[in-house]
């Protein structure tokens, strides 16, 4: 009895049929390169290693002939840096004296302005007038021939002269440096408005004092002497003028020895 056959036998089979089948367990081998292929290979490689080795020689033997350059170079130590340093009396160069060099410009003709117009003026005849002359005699005036009543009192207005201003004088810086006081007698004029005139120094006890004396007087000031009302010269005025000195407690000190 012959066994069932499929009856899609000689007909392919499908996907599942497919894989249920069996595979084989034994490995396909790669088939071998052309003659051809491995020689064109084999000739590139050797195309390459050829041209590089040279390359990388060379330039190894540039590198080694610059290390022996740099080891058979002698060491130089380097030079320390300069410090700082000054003179005490540097020498100054004397520097070219530089002249300015200055050139005017030539001058210009100016016009000058015409003169302005003249005005006319004119001239006035002098007026001369007669001087009347007339008689009598000019009254002189006295107070004391007024007869003021009965129970007014006439007021004597004479007086002397008094100081209104004293300026001090300045003490002379070689006095002032010794020991011993000092003073100066003065006489002068008091003129009506009050300014004194023809000062001298009669008596001083330092010849220093003089001049500081006089100028103090020129600057003071006095109400003049009055006479009959009005004012007059007064002459013959003296007075004195002391330069004390002082210690250090402030006791003043005497003067020198003579006066």
């Amino acid at each position: 009895m012959q066994p069932n056959m499929n009856q899609n036998e000689g007909q392919p089979l499908s996907g599942d049929a497919r894989s249920s089948a069996p595979q084989s367990s034994t490995p396909q081998s790669s088939k071998p390169l052309p003659i051809e292929t491995r020689a064109g290979t084999a000739k590139s490689e050797f195309f390459r290693y050829g041209t590089m080795l040279p390359v990388a020689g060379i330039m190894t033997i540039g590198l080694m002939l610059a290390m022996a350059g740099l080891v058979a170079t002698e060491f130089t130590p380097q030079d320390k840096s300069e410090t700082a340093s000054f003179e005490i009396n540097p020498k100054i160069e004397e520097l070219p004296e530089h002249v300015r060099d200055i050139t005017l410009d030539p001058l210009k003709e100016v016009e000058v302005p015409p003169p302005p117009p003249t005005i006319a003026t004119v001239k006035v005849a002098e007026v001369t007038l007669p001087i009347v002359e007339v008689p009598g005699q000019k009254t002189v005036f006295d107070i004391g021939l007024i007869d003021m009543g009965p129970g007014i009192e006439t007021v004597n207005i004479d007086k002397d002269p008094t100081p209104l201003v004293r300026i001090p004088p300045v003490f002379p810086n070689r006095f002032m440096q010794g020991d011993a006081s000092g003073y100066c007698q003065v006489q002068f004029d008091i003129n009506p408005q009050g300014q004194p005139f023809n000062i001298s120094a009669t008596l001083c006890t330092d010849k220093q004092l003089q001049s500081p004396t006089v100028k103090s007087v020129k600057q003071w000031k006095y109400a003049p002497q009055m006479r009959g009302g009005q004012a007059v010269t007064r002459s013959g005025l003296k007075t004195t003028i002391r330069f004390d000195l002082q210690d250090e407690r402030g006791k003043v000190l005497p003067l020198p020895t003579g006066f």
